[in-house]
């Protein structure tokens, strides 16, 4: 099965979404005017307003943490490491990259899933990509045939491999059996999913500040006491990146390559810009300023959190230590291994302490996604509902006593078939974004706080369900 699996992965990113990946990125930073760069101080600014919600969603700042919960995982503390063992130094740059340019299309599908979001029957927002292939491109088959891709993805292969990842750091650092440490993850994630999107909010919203707060100080503090090896660091990264290393045309080009495939695969794994994920948290929040573009600048920051500040603390940990795997080593122990030469035997079960708390709000949040693309399959979905928890808790076993090969395999088929279908259906709706996203900086020259006005645009008013959009004026105020 592994082989195959492979192969499947050989055709879709070698030959496919790599470019895919870069030029959406491209296309949609040059059209937005090179946004992330331009207003990045503005994703501060928005996230300033963002604690309110209302009854029908919850707030900005709850949305950010859920994408967050799910963005911050094992990408951030496995996933580098086995970036790095595959395509050696240089992926961390491609990582770079695909995220730097990766906001720019983060901020495209996030405003997308804010506008074309819905009222479900408990009268709780949902949307997503699914919702706007719906709505915004009149193409029903597309969004079940991604929402059946995301369900597949994230509720249960992704959280196969968040499972996996904690029962092996564990045993590294505690020696528990993996089957218990999976046990007390059902458990635990059982009683936080069968609880619903408010509780999975309010979890993320106390939970993923904290972790990543310590995980940031702990990595930095390295970085500080070993800064005058970073010099050494930076310098191996991008001439690997590059193939500068590297003698005989044959060895550079399978060496950038392998650097760009790895690189980019654990770089979407991590901050999941283009997937189609986060856009399911996004339309979930009420936002203010009332303007689906605020809610593309909010999930914006999450993409530069995760990957330029998170994956790259990992990274610069890993480099320092200059950690050599054994043969058996998954990517967690790597990272353990790298933080314990470096500050002490304590390092490996500070990792495992802080990848329990990183995977275990992904599981949750990941099945948070799942739920709402569930909902969109079937609207009366309470049956459906309970039986697919108890299938998202029995992935969670099994990742946690699987190979890592074949967790990590099935990870880049699943969020392949995923980015392919959600990329071409925002290319397809550029045009909206763009709109959008003018008529929001139109309003913020002119001294106003932005606030959308279905009635402006014709075109879309018909495409956005009914009720949406059309209490501005009550909102956060």
């Amino acid at each position: 099965m592994l082989d195959l699996v492979n192969m499947i992965n050989g055709i879709l990113w070698g030959n496919l979404l790599i470019y895919l990946l870069l030029g959406t990125g491209i296309y949609f930073t040059i059209r937005l005017g090179f946004i992330q760069f331009r207003h990045f101080g503005h994703t501060f600014s928005v996230l300033k307003h963002s604690r309110k919600g209302s009854s029908h969603g919850i707030s900005s700042f709850q949305a950010l943490c859920t994408s967050l919960a799910a963005r911050v995982g094992t990408g951030n503390l496995a996933g580098v490491a086995t970036a790095i063992i595959a395509g050696g130094p240089g992926a961390v740059f491609w990582m770079w990259l695909i995220a730097l340019i990766g906001m720019a299309t983060s901020f495209a599908e996030s405003t997308l899933a804010q506008l074309y979001k819905v009222e479900d029957d408990q009268g709780l927002y949902r949307g997503g990509p699914a919702y706007y292939m719906e709505a915004g491109l009149g193409k029903r088959w597309m969004g079940v045939l991604f929402a059946i891709a995301l369900i597949l993805c994230f509720g249960l292969v992704f959280n196969a491999v968040q499972a996996h990842e904690i029962s092996k750091a564990m045993e590294q650092a505690f020696d528990i059996p993996r089957i218990a440490s999976g046990g007390v993850m059902v458990v635990l994630a059982g009683l936080i999913v069968f609880g619903g999107i408010r509780t999975i909010a309010r979890f993320a919203e106390v939970v993923v500040p904290f972790m990543a707060l310590a995980y940031i100080v702990i990595s930095f503090g390295v970085v500080v006491i070993n800064i005058d090896e970073m010099p050494r660091v930076l310098t191996t990264i991008v001439k690997s990146a590059f193939g500068w290393q590297e003698a005989g045309a044959g060895a550079l080009g399978y060496t950038v390559m392998a650097a760009m495939m790895n690189g980019i695969k654990r770089g979407l794994f991590s901050n999941e810009a283009g997937m189609g994920s986060a856009p399911n948290a996004a339309a979930s929040a009420e936002p203010y300023p009332p303007h689906p573009a605020s809610q593309g600048y909010v999930q914006m920051l999450g993409v530069f959190v995760d990957t330029l500040v998170i994956c790259t603390a990992t990274a610069a940990v890993i480099l320092i230590a200059d950690a050599t795997p054994g043969a058996n080593d998954s990517g967690v122990q790597i990272t353990q291994l790298a933080l314990s030469s470096l500050v002490g035997s304590w390092g490996g079960a500070f990792v495992a302490i802080a990848l329990l708390f990183f995977a275990f709000t992904s599981i949750v949040a990941n099945y948070a996604y799942a739920e709402s693309n569930l909902v969109f399959l079937e609207h009366k979905h309470l049956a459906g509902l309970a039986i697919f928890r108890l299938f998202v808790l029995g992935m969670v076993v099994f990742g946690a006593l699987a190979q890592s090969d074949l967790i990590w395999s099935l990870a880049d088929t699943s969020m392949g078939f995923m980015a392919i279908i959600n990329l071409i259906a925002i290319l397809l709706l550029s045009n909206v974004v763009v709109t959008l996203a003018r008529d929001y900086h139109q309003q913020q020259k002119a001294g106003k706080v932005p606030k959308f006005d279905r009635k402006k645009y014709p075109e879309l008013d018909k495409k956005i369900a009914p009720g949406i959009w059309e209490n501005n004026d009550k909102t956060n105020d």
